[in-house]
């Protein structure tokens, strides 16, 4: 599963790699894997994961599922650590309210997020320091909307492009979440936000235990 979240290879490329070291396995299956078993090892990666900067960068970049582009949410703090992801079917204020509600719950609280220009997303942060207010938290998170400041994000983005490119598209939503959720782990573990130098594989393994 590490291999196919990492490299660029497909279910059946990752069918005859394994069947060559004497494991046969069918795509399918590996699918389903995928599908079934990277949501719950990005919970323990979130979970795991070391501290991070109370100044967050958060933006949206586009995947295609079933012919139709949705929107994958993706925050990390100014230094490029990876805070959290989440995959939705709309780029609009419930769904924005809803990452940054799920980012704070494993991150904390932010000094500051910076966004782009988005309307949805000033709205979402504007919707969080609302329910921030009604829980008697009097500074409210700090909205800054430069884009230059956001180019961190925006190149953090290319990681997760040049591993789908050559997926195409996804055939589900589901499956798109699952299997964006396993690169987003891959991902931090290159960063080191997990167990640095420790084996990359090993640290997967580890989570998914």
């Amino acid at each position: 599963m590490f291999i196919y979240v990492r490299y660029g290879v497909s279910y059946r490329d990752l069918e005859e790699i394994m069947l060559e070291r004497g494991v046969s396995v069918d795509h399918t299956t590996l699918n389903r894997w995928v599908t079934r078993y990277c949501g719950a090892i990005v919970d323990a990666a979130r979970r795991r994961k070391g501290p991070c900067d109370r100044s967050w960068r958060m933006d949206e970049t586009y995947i295609k599922v079933k012919g139709h582009w949705v929107y994958l949410y993706r925050a990390v703090d100014k230094h490029g650590k990876t805070l959290d992801i989440m995959l939705s079917q709309r780029r609009n204020k419930p769904a924005a309210t809803e990452f940054f509600a799920l980012t704070l719950e494993t991150n904390g609280l932010p000094r500051k997020i910076v966004i782009d220009k988005s309307g949805a997303n000033s709205a979402g942060i504007k919707a969080i320091n609302k329910m921030l207010k009604g829980f008697g938290c009097t500074i409210p998170i700090e909205m800054v909307r430069r884009k230059y400041l956001n180019n961190i994000v925006e190149q953090d983005h290319r990681f997760i492009k040049r591993r789908t490119r050559p997926m195409l598209e996804f055939k589900a939503f589901a499956s798109a979440a699952a299997t964006l959720d396993g690169i987003e782990v891959s991902h931090m573990i290159r960063k080191g936000q997990l167990t640095p130098g420790l084996c990359p594989f090993k640290q997967f393994a580890e989570l998914a235990t």
